[in-house]
């Protein structure tokens, strides 16, 4: 079995959790055996991440996605932006903030569990008032955590484990961007991304009634 990070290796790591036994659970209630918690921070694109979401619906899997309201890279009070998020809840996905640490602000887009983007050891797992903070405990603890950030396992590609339930319990991260945008490196799957972005730019611009000629 291929270990790369794109969508057919991404598909096998769901059915392997499926065959493992795992529950694909939400940040509304504390882990239980057997609990899946499969998180997505979308850090820079909407559309990587509606990609991955059709994908698991598809497959019967429910994740939460973490969006943010400060994204440098997307606009999500944009039509493109609302669009998405009614495609992720209609889809039956979980939709939680993804917010600039200490700026938290809840509205009716979100559901009450918040994730930090480019958390500081010093306040990730501290508790926030009137939200779930994913990476606080009981929800978190190192031994029951796995994340691809920067297109790295810490620990190898969690295959093998999902298939046999281990851990007992589990939350795992998973980046949109990396699985969706092809690319054997974080660098080259970050070029394909801006590469992508490009043409939908150019798109835009058409839309608008800008001549590109």
């Amino acid at each position: 079995m291929s270990c790369a990070f794109d969508l057919d290796h991404y598909r096998e790591l769901l059915k392997a959790a499926q065959r493992g036994g795992y529950t694909f659970a939400r940040f509304d209630r504390d882990p239980q055996p057997g609990d899946l918690f499969l998180r997505h921070d979308v850090d820079l694109s909407l559309e990587a991440a509606l990609t991955m979401a059709e994908l698991e619906r598809e497959l019967g899997v429910t994740a939460t996605y973490f969006l943010m309201t400060e994204s440098v890279f997307y606009n999500l009070a944009s039509p493109a932006g609302e669009e998405i998020l009614a495609r992720l809840r209609a889809l039956d996905h979980a939709v939680g903030l993804h917010a600039v640490y200490p700026r938290v602000r809840r509205d009716r887009r979100f559901d009450r569990v918040l994730a930090w983007h480019n958390p500081d050891p010093e306040y990730m797992s501290q508790p926030v008032d009137g939200f779930v903070n994913a990476m606080e405990p009981p929800w978190f603890d190192r031994a029951h955590y796995r994340s691809d950030s920067n297109q790295r396992w810490r620990r190898g590609c969690p295959h093998t484990g999902l298939a046999k339930r281990k851990p007992e319990w589990l939350q795992l991260l998973i980046h949109p961007e990396i699985w969706v945008y092809e690319g054997a490196t974080m660098g080259e799957s970050m070029r394909s991304m801006l590469e992508a972005k490009r043409e939908l730019a150019l798109q835009q611009l058409a839309d608008d009634r800008i001549d590109l000629s």
